[in-house]
């Protein structure tokens, strides 16, 4: 069966693994070989220099990597993919390949921190241009767009605060000036959302998130038009930020069960919003799937699910955030997400520690903001144990009155 015309459950567990493995394997061997040799010296220069398939230097390329590129590049329909050491690295070799002095970049005021950290203050140290929008706004987006610019960088669900932009509108308006569009898809996954079939020319996730799923190991993947793919590849082999062998075995191990994780999360996810939605105890709740929020109806319409991470604002300050946390017990109180186990911290230990609480504050994230990420947990468990913290903080709190 051609892999393009399988599902993508069938596809996280057979991409890049349709060829049989030497010694009848059944899974993909772990090549850590720093060198592949060759007899033939015209065979060697040949795949060295691109004109034949092969393997010189696991800097560059290597059997087991390509194993997992090929799994993310059929399931987000891309023409090419490369990795990285690390969702970061994905995300500024992306940008420092495709952007230079004098080049003008836009993107939204709601992004990863790493990335926002990239926005405020390294691209601008080398002289790039970069506009940041109200990430809900796509007049204003739009609007800085026509100006002209050469990369227009998304991400939605956005990290933390959950915001949801319009992929398909906001290329449309990228092309027609002729702007490269990047997505970060790390939140969505490609199971629930696929950038490139709205528009997107390269799309981009910290693979030691859902992908990997198992909070175990670290990389990151881009994936997209093989022109562009093919630039950053060659910036990132110079750079240096190549992903090896043993975690790339084990991102892709974890991709075999993709679809199933994914699936429960979604379910459980949207039960908890709705449960901390009804709280007297919960400010507000950011997730997508809820019918209140405000990019409910543009998620509907480009996500298939509305993935396993949400934000909720406790009724209080950062103080209450530092009493509720701890007695929370079926949850890692840790900076990451999409693990097989629940997650959770606030913006400053988590995605945006690299900022200043005033960066914060401009980027429009409250520091009684805490980030969810739903494990595979039984969901009624889960949702026990948020009644319970929740309980345990009201009592205090009517202790102190």
């Amino acid at each position: 069966m051609n892999q393009s015309d399988s599902r993508k459950g069938t596809n996280s567990v057979w991409g890049g693994e349709t060829e049989h493995f030497p010694n009848g394997a059944v899974t993909s061997p772990i090549y850590n070989s720093v060198a592949f040799a060759y007899n033939d010296l015209d065979e060697w220069h040949a795949v060295a220099t691109g004109k034949s398939e092969g393997h010189i230097y696991s800097r560059n390329t290597n059997p087991t990597v390509h194993v997992l590129e090929e799994k993310i590049r059929i399931l987000e329909s891309a023409e090419a993919a490369t990795s990285f050491a690390t969702g970061m690295g994905a995300i500024s070799n992306t940008l420092f390949s495709l952007l230079g002095p004098g080049k003008r970049v836009v993107s939204l005021k709601d992004t990863y921190g790493g990335a926002s950290r990239l926005f405020l203050d390294f691209l601008p140290a080398y002289g790039i241009n970069v506009t940041l929008c109200e990430t809900i706004n796509h007049e204003e987006i739009e609007a800085e767009i026509a100006k002209g610019c050469d990369l227009v960088y998304l991400e939605t669900p956005t990290n933390p605060t959950l915001k949801v932009v319009d992929l398909k509108r906001l290329s449309a308006a990228a092309h027609k000036v002729g702007a490269v569009v990047v997505v970060d898809n790390t939140f969505a996954t490609p199971i629930n959302q696929n950038p490139l079939l709205l528009g997107a020319d390269l799309v981009l996730h910290s693979a030691t998130k859902f992908l990997c799923g198992h909070s175990d190991a670290m990389g990151g993947v881009l994936c997209g038009k093989a022109e562009l793919v093919k630039k950053v590849f060659s910036f990132r082999e110079i750079n240096g930020a190549s992903l090896q062998a043993d975690p790339a075995y084990m991102i892709a191990r974890g991709m075999k069960t993709l679809e199933l994780r994914i699936e429960r999360q979604n379910a459980s996810a949207l039960k908890i919003a709705r449960y901390l939605k009804a709280h007297d105890a919960v400010e507000e709740v950011f997730y997508p799937g809820l019918e209140t929020h405000p990019g409910h109806e543009i998620a509907k319409a480009q996500m298939s699910g509305f993935g396993g991470v949400m934000s909720f604002a406790l009724k209080g300050n950062y103080d209450t955030v530092k009493a509720f946390l701890p007695k929370l017990k079926l949850v890692h109180l840790a900076a990451s997400l999409g693990s097989v186990s629940t997650l959770a911290g606030p913006p400053r230990t988590t995605s945006h520690v690299e900022l200043t609480e005033e960066q914060r504050a401009l980027l429009g994230i409250p520091e009684s903001l805490i980030r969810y990420s739903v494990g595979i947990e039984n969901v009624e468990d889960l949702i026990e144990d948020l009644e319970q913290a929740l309980a345990a903080i009201k009592t205090e709190q009517m202790a102190v009155l």
